[in-house]
């Protein structure tokens, strides 16, 4: 392997790197800048699957939407059948209290005349009867004077005779008058009782009609105000679904972008693959390459095994051998859009704080050396189903 000279030589050579390594970083950090989809936790095949799982969770919420909107409907329906049954029933009842209180009327004006009959009986009676009691008396208290004055009078026994007669019919007149008043005032009073009771009949009716129509009324408001609120949630819920089926549609475009970039990738890793390799000692490192490489090691892999620092180092190396990829060290750890890191600063903090550890350093000279515990992977990732490669504590390489 040829080196051009080492990251620890001499502190001068150290400044001028570390200038020239922030420079070059600043300059493909402002081309380059959003997120990295090649490997580690935000690749792209990770997106891919993070954001078909998006859309089927999208799509499992717009279904269970669409569920409720079916319900709500069909109960909104059977709410709606109600009311309108409910709204017969009002109408129904309004009928029969208008011709209760029609009767009552009739009931009503039957008991005034009828009061007024009572009232003018009852006078006729009274008069009737104070005339009948001067009567009575007269004859009780004149009746021998009566009685002498007839025999006096009469001119035979046959005209005395034909005197009581008379006397005899008009006391049964005015019994019989009497009695027929009495009955009269009996049956205008039952009248009236009959009357008063009926109307307090109908007028208990009319209540039990109004409490009715108070009933059904508060079951039409209820019911009224059950089906607008049904209204309201079901325009909610399609207002929500109208989103999803949006929300779906933009992430089917992404999907299909992910995939688009997802072949592309794995186009290039069998690209590589199969391309041209140069051998490690055809490799020519700058200065500063090992401590850039081995703070990237660190910002990718540091809480990783050894093995996989080694492994992550053999990526980079193996871009840099492949015709595919930059023939640098920096210039595949900058490329665009490959190493998360770099859009992240994370790797600018850990350059300017020199946060590699010695175990980094020693993966990158270990890789630097050409050598590769990952074959010529030149992808990494944490593992998802359905991609298949070398498994190396947490990430697969392919």
């Amino acid at each position: 392997m040829k080196r051009r000279g080492d990251w620890g030589v001499t502190t001068k050579y150290r400044k001028h790197f570390l200038i020239i390594a922030l420079t070059v970083f600043a300059f493909f950090l402002g081309t380059a800048f959003f997120p990295i989809e090649t490997h580690a936790t935000e690749s792209t095949k990770k997106q891919l699957e993070e954001a078909k799982e998006k859309k089927q969770q999208s799509q499992d919420e717009l279904d269970n939407t669409k569920d409720d909107i079916a319900e709500m409907n069909e109960e909104k329906s059977s709410l709606q059948g109600q009311l309108n049954s409910l709204n017969n029933q009002l109408s129904e009842v309004s009928s029969n209290l208008e011709e209760i209180e029609e009767q009552i009327d009739v009931k009503e004006t039957e008991i005034e005349n009828t009061l007024a009959e009572l009232e003018a009986a009852r006078n006729t009676e009274a008069e009737q009867y104070a005339s009948m009691k001067k009567r009575v008396q007269f004859i009780y208290e004149k009746q021998n004077f009566v009685f002498f004055d007839m025999i006096l009078s009469s001119g035979s026994f046959a005209d005395f005779l034909n005197q009581n007669h008379f006397i005899e019919e008009l006391s049964a007149y005015d019994k019989r008058k009497f009695e027929e008043y009495i009955q009269t005032r009996k049956l205008i009073e039952e009248k009236e009782a009959a009357l008063e009771e009926e109307m307090d009949q109908l007028e208990e009716y009319q209540v039990k009609e109004q409490a009715e129509q108070s009933r059904v009324s508060g079951l039409v408001s209820q019911t009224s105000g059950t089906i607008k609120q049904y209204a309201n949630d079901i325009s909610d819920a399609e207002s929500k679904a109208e989103e999803l089926e949006a929300q779906i549609k933009a992430q089917e475009a992404d999907i299909k972008a992910l995939e688009a970039k997802l072949a592309e990738e794995m186009r290039l890793s069998k690209l590589a693959a199969a391309s041209k390799w140069r051998d490690i000692s055809e490799v020519t490192f700058a200065e500063g390459d090992r401590y850039l490489l081995a703070n990237l090691i660190y910002c990718e892999a540091g809480s990783e095994p050894y093995e996989g620092k080694v492994a992550v180092g053999a990526v980079v190396i193996n871009r840099v051998l492949s015709s595919v990829y930059p023939d640098t060290v920096v210039g595949v750890i900058y490329q665009n859009k490959q190493f998360s890191p770099v859009a992240s600063g994370r790797l600018a903090l850990a350059l300017a704080e020199g946060k590699a550890t010695a175990a980094c350093y020693q993966a990158a000279d270990e890789a630097m050396t050409g050598y590769s515990n990952v074959g010529n992977c030149v992808y990494f990732r944490t593992p998802i189903p359905g991609l298949s490669g070398i498994n190396i504590g947490g990430h697969v390489f392919y």
